[in-house]
């Protein structure tokens, strides 16, 4: 028994999960959460995260606002974060990574254009363009476009740097608590005890009274094991067919799609979920020129909404500094859209299937994200041939 516990440790904990899998576990698991109660963002909790620092700064009056530790958006990201944390030290790849002045400089500004674009285009890369696309939103899709403009000018901002200003992120990052190769170390140990802890804190929301809160957090650190397990990345789906042309990432995040997708199709047509959910007011310039803020902002933060949290739970403090100015940019952007009126002028809520039947909406997206997929293979393809000659 022993012996078999040991391989199915490290089968799970010992090598990373195929990126594939991941794929559908990640729509998968957002279909469910959909079903429960709403699809994933990471935005929505971040500005919650930020919403609370101005507030009791005294520099922003939320008399609505609900404590992170109750809101279900912020409790989904701390999962996500806990989540990664948990994965790391099972897998003994916990360690603080301390970057140079120039990565955590970037890591700050790729935050705040994040926080900036989430608002204009009512979501991040997960809630603005994964989960509103899964919902049949036009406003997804005009995400899409902009987060592919905007990793094409991040990454031609980074291939300036490195000609340019070589100097600006060299040197090596300072990595502070790793374990040591061929060396016992206590970092599983400590995960068995924080996924127990993770375990019990259902328990603990459901003994005050608030039972949805403890399933928001375990779906979160659902998540963030997945994402851990499997480095599976929205950035490098965006990024890599520019940078290297790998389109591993890309076809991965059309085939999460498109289960999740036709997931969310069977809620909303069975009316198990109103036919409006995450149909967003963006499909315009909110859409378009948030998600190309965003996209130019994850590509230097080298993290996403998702990525940043539980690479941030990995011990990344670039991604520390990333979450932190991602909060403070949301939460100040969708104060500055309100107060001057801008949040009811950035586009239109359109639901395809409405305008386009049920049918044709289905075809029309996964033809899509299959054409998405195949440019991508494409491309991949063509470096190779061209790499060989």
């Amino acid at each position: 028994m022993g012996a078999a516990l040991s391989g199915q440790y490290a089968a799970v904990f010992g090598r990373p999960w195929p990126v594939w899998g991941a794929a559908v576990l990640v729509a998968t698991v957002n279909v469910f959460l959909f079903a429960f109660d709403r699809p994933w963002t990471a935005s929505d909790g971040a500005r919650n995260w930020g919403d609370w620092v101005l507030t009791g700064l005294g520099l922003a009056h939320r008399p609505d606002l609900v404590a992170p530790w109750l809101y279900s958006g912020s409790l989904l990201n701390v999962g996500v974060l806990l989540g990664g944390l948990t994965a790391a030290l099972l897998s003994r790849e916990f360690a603080i990574r301390v970057p140079p002045r120039g990565e955590a400089v970037k890591g700050v500004g790729g935050g705040l254009l994040m926080g900036a674009g989430a608002m204009l285009a009512f979501g991040c890369n997960i809630g603005g363009f994964f989960s509103a696309v899964s919902a049949l939103s036009l406003s997804g899709f005009a995400m899409m476009l902009g987060l592919g403009l905007g990793a094409f000018l991040g990454l031609r901002y980074l291939l300036w740097e490195l000609v340019r200003k070589p100097t600006w992120s060299s040197g090596p990052a300072r990595v502070y608590a790793a374990p040591a190769a061929n060396v016992p170390s206590r970092q599983p140990l400590a995960g068995v005890l924080l996924a127990a802890l993770l375990l019990a804190t259902p328990f603990l929301y459901a003994r005050t009274g608030y039972h949805a809160q403890g399933i928001f957090l375990l779906f979160g650190v659902v998540f963030g094991v997945i994402f851990q397990r499997s480095r599976f990345c929205l950035v490098r789906a965006f990024r890599e067919p520019f940078m290297t042309g790998d389109a591993e990432h890309t076809r991965a995040a059309a085939l999460a799609l498109a289960v999740s997708v036709l997931g969310f199709a069977i809620l909303k047509f069975a009316d198990l979920k109103d036919k409006g959910d995450w149909v967003f007011p963006g499909a315009g310039v909110g859409a378009l020129a948030g998600g190309t803020l965003f996209g130019v902002g994850m590509t230097l933060a080298g993290g996403c909404g998702a990525g940043s949290i539980w690479r941030a739970g990995e011990g990344q403090v670039k991604l520390w500094l990333t979450l932190v100015t991602f909060a403070l940019g949301a939460s100040l952007t969708r104060l500055a859209l309100v107060q001057t009126g801008a949040l009811q002028k950035l586009g239109w809520a359109v639901f395809l299937p409405s305008a386009l039947g049920w049918g044709a909406s289905l075809v029309l997206t996964l033809a899509i994200l299959a054409v998405w997929a195949l440019l991508a293979t494409w491309n991949e393809d063509a470096r190779i041939v061209s790499s060989l000659e």
